[in-house]
């Protein structure tokens, strides 16, 4: 082959030429053809147009990915064909091709290795070749009309010497080489680049891979073919597409594998006799289906990773909605299977760093005993030492035997909590999106565990806070019936300001007191405790209730902090006869309920001011005597103020309410007002509920 293989063209009266510089862009292919396609119309040449597009696609294309420089595109038209050359400018040693006829099945099998560009040029062109120039190389093809004879010596000369001109796709010439099917046409090339899946259906690969595996089938004379797609999803190699009949025993099948990104793998299969354009054409056919399924594999997996932002957000708001410590940690394999796994458990570590089982599940009942026994067994090999080893370290860690799967901490606020063991599902690994889920949730499950664990603890010291300003019992004497309820607000992790006392007085006398400091919270505690205490040292040091109210009132004002408290204490001791005589001081707090042992109540009492709001209170004493069967009921604003929507309790309805109680006992009256004021609202409370009663129960 010589140096320069161009052949003659013609550009005189009869020839039109096109000479055009284009980037190495994607672009450039389509810039192209525009070019061929304007000369091929002024030259009355349109018998050539698939032909000449096909090729001029594939050989600019080729320049734009392997040369990666400007190109040179020259078209040169006459009476009975056209010339094409496609020059580059990339430096370097440039690999002999082949030039002349196609019909040697050495060279046809050349070609074929080289890539399905160049065989379609030496299928379709007339003839071919390449040019070296100092600068770089070009590739050019010659397309004549059917029954052009051959241009003469020039031309002759220009193919090397090798033979006459090859046929073409208009049928001028020779025949295909031995056992080859027979040639596809550039408009069956053509129509077979241009099957596409139907952008409207819910799912077109399986036409879309059916109509391209009918139609390559058709091109290269297959009897039958199949399209096999593993999606990685655990169901392994699925059929997509099928041709023709099943391929007869001995047959030696064309394999394509399909050029997919995991988990995706597949592959094309043909039954056809070995021609040279079989595998090229189902190379050809695979690209366009792997392009699709390339789509189709993003598409799921953007799908499949917003179902996973879903679930996850799903997730974290079901562990968030539990405080509960062990509801929290039953809630998360719940929440693993079967989506993630076959199986879950959670182990947590005790105060000693022993691994704790605290929950398990499986997608199967039958087999959860099996689990626990598993997970019970102990020893270097077993899922025991597994877990040990995933606690003490930040990693997953796999577990092997007859539940196999992984193991990932469970880490919050670094702090190692446990571990959150998931196994695998059946057929299939985890894959990497499972992976990256799975450490997420043990993430957000270890410290829904730690808030829930926290929040326990809040409670326990706010229940052992609040029992410390309570009485434990009250104190049971003779002719006189004590009752208390008390229920904390909603929010069971803070210490409420409401409190109530029975404090012994000198002469067989006793002190009701009920109270309420302004607030919610340790504060509000710190002050409740304080009252408590400064009226109990006071009484026992024998001050009268009046000086009591100031003193008290004093130290809250000195101590400033804009706590204030409403009071009301009740000194009641032996009167004449079965009476018993009680001295009222209301400072700021509701007045109380009587009821009479013969029926019918109202409130008894002068209100005061609240204590710790100004230098000088004012606390009127009433005197209220009680008849056997007569009671007074305290009760503090949570009472009153419980909320129905927009409706309150209120005073009104608390008389209403106790008015039929009168001559029952106090233990009855007190838990009867609790039970109306909490069924009067389906919320929880939003403030302390204190109810006490003090009851003559002379006979």
């Amino acid at each position: 082959m010589s140096a320069e293989t161009r052949p003659a063209t013609a550009g005189g009266p009869n020839g039109h030429v096109r000479r055009v510089r284009l980037p190495a862009d994607r672009r450039t292919p389509a810039a192209a053809r525009a070019v061929v396609r304007s000369v091929l119309d002024e030259a009355h040449l349109d018998d050539l147009l698939n032909e000449a597009l096909l090729l001029t696609t594939e050989l600019t294309t080729n320049a734009v990915e392997h040369a990666g420089t400007e190109l040179d595109i020259e078209v040169v038209a006459d009476d009975v064909g056209l010339t094409v050359t496609v020059s580059d400018f990339a430096s370097g040693p440039v690999e002999e091709l082949i030039v002349g006829v196609r019909n040697e099945a050495s060279e046809i099998a050349e070609v074929a290795e080289r890539g399905r560009g160049l065989l379609l040029v030496d299928h379709f062109a007339s003839r071919w070749g390449t040019t070296y120039l100092p600068t770089g190389k070009g590739v050019w093809f010659r397309l004549d009309r059917s029954g052009a004879t051959d241009a003469g010596p020039d031309e002759t000369e220009a193919t090397g010497g090798l033979g006459a001109p090859a046929a073409t796709a208009s049928g001028s010439g020779g025949d295909p080489a031995p056992g080859a099917s027979s040639a596809p046409s550039a408009a069956a090339v053509s129509e077979l680049m241009q099957i596409s899946p139907d952008a409207y259906a819910d799912d077109p690969l399986p036409d879309f891979a059916a109509s391209l595996l009918g139609r390559v089938a058709e091109m290269v004379g297959a009897a039958g073919g199949l399209v096999r797609l593993d999606r990685g999803d655990g169901s392994g190699p699925q059929v997509l597409a099928r041709y023709g009949r099943q391929p007869r025993p001995g047959n030696e099948l064309l394999h394509v594998p399909l050029t997919v990104h995991r988990p995706y793998a597949g592959e094309l299969e043909l039954d056809a006799a070995p021609s040279a354009y079989a595998r090229p054409l189902a190379v050809l056919a695979a690209e366009r289906l792997s392009l699709h399924l390339e789509n189709d594999r993003l598409r799921r997996a953007d799908v499949r990773r917003q179902a996973w932002l879903t679930f996850l957000a799903e997730a974290s708001e079901l562990l968030a909605q539990s405080l509960d410590v062990e509801l929290t940690m039953a809630l998360i394999p719940q929440l693993v299977v079967p989506r993630l796994g076959q199986w879950c458990a959670v182990h947590t570590t005790d105060e000693w760093g022993r691994l704790r089982l605290a929950a398990a599940t499986h997608a199967d009942e039958a087999v959860l005993p099996q689990l626990h026994k598993v997970l019970a067994e102990t020893g270097p090999d077993s899922i025991q030492a597994r877990l040990r080893e995933a606690s003490r370290s930040a990693a997953q860690v796999p577990l092997g035997g007859p539940m196999e799967g992984f193991a990932v901490p469970l880490i919050a606020r670094g702090q190692r909590l446990g571990t959150l063991a998931v196994g695998r599902h059946q057929r299939h690994r985890h894959d990497p999106d499972e992976v990256a889920v799975l450490e997420d949730v043990a993430r957000r499950a270890a410290l829904a565990i730690e808030n829930a664990r926290i929040h326990a603890e809040r409670r326990r010291v706010a229940q052992a806070l609040q029992q410390s300003l309570l009485p434990p019992v009250l104190p049971v004497v003779e002719g006189i019936g004590f009752a208390a309820e008390y229920v904390p607000t909603g929010g069971d992790a803070d210490v409420g300001g409401d409190f109530y006392d029975v404090v012994p007085l000198p002469g067989g006398r006793w002190l009701v007191v009920i109270g309420d400091v302004s607030g919610k919270g340790v504060q509000a505690a710190a002050v409740t405790g304080l009252v408590r205490d400064v009226i109990r040292v006071l009484v026992g040091d024998g001050k009268p209730l009046p000086e009591v109210l100031t003193r008290l009132n004093e130290t809250l004002v000195e101590r400033g902090g804009g706590r204030y408290c409403t009071l009301a204490l009740a000194a009641v001791g032996p009167g004449d006869g079965d009476r018993l005589d009680v001295s009222l001081h209301l400072a700021g707090h509701d007045r109380p309920v009587l009821l009479r042992g013969t029926g019918g109540g109202g409130f008894v009492g002068t209100g005061g001011t609240a204590l710790g709001l100004l230098d000088t209170i004012s606390t009127p004493t009433a005197d209220v005597p009680l008849g056997p069967g007569d009671a007074l009921v305290f009760y503090t604003d949570g009472v009153t103020e419980r909320r129905r929507g927009r409706e309150l309790f209120g005073t009104d309805r608390l008389r209403e309410a106790a008015a039929p109680l009168a001559g029952y006992s106090a233990d009855v009256v007190a838990a009867r007002l609790r039970s109306t004021a909490l069924g009067f609202s389906v919320e929880a409370p939003r403030d302390d509920i204190a109810i006490l009663v003090l009851r003559n129960d002379a006979a």
